[in-house]
């Protein structure tokens, strides 16, 4: 199994409002970036969308280590999705992402990670970046109708 590391970030304009997503992918000394925006969503659901789109671009099982500046998703991920699945997520948002992110994350083994966000690290800056850069050229595309 491939080990492979994940970089995401979202951000929201307001909350809710223009959102933007990013993630980097790094196997082996190669890395894949993407991002996308989002009209009237929240940061937390671009943060998830971040992570289901990187997993959406891996074409086989891997060993993931996720870094993340959100600590909502790092303890969602490593801790709380458990007990949700169990509750049936009763009284949980995002749920349409998490069935999704479940679903995708079926064949990997995930183990998530907090980095302190605007702390220079070059990864999660550049995801940062991304996303923001996403949600205001959305912001702005829309402002032109």
């Amino acid at each position: 199994m491939k080990k492979i590391e994940i970089y995401t970030d979202g951000s929201c304009l307001r909350n809710p409002g223009f959102g933007g997503w990013a993630y980097i992918l790094s196997y082996n000394g190669y890395k894949k970036e993407a991002c996308g925006a989002q009209e009237n969503t929240t940061n937390n659901r671009m943060e998830l969308k971040a992570l289901i789109e990187a997993l959406k671009a891996l074409k086989e099982p891997c060993e993931i280590s996720l870094f993340t500046d959100s600590e909502l998703l790092v303890k969602s991920v490593n801790e709380w999705i458990f007990k949700w699945v169990r509750t049936n997520f009763k009284d949980k948002k995002n749920v349409d992402l998490w069935q999704e992110y479940l679903r995708l994350s079926k064949k990997h083994k995930i183990k998530a990670f907090w980095l302190k966000a605007h702390n220079g690290h070059e990864e999660n800056e550049r995801c940062d970046f991304l996303a923001r850069s996403e949600a205001l050229k959305l912001q702005k595309s829309t402002e032109k109708r």
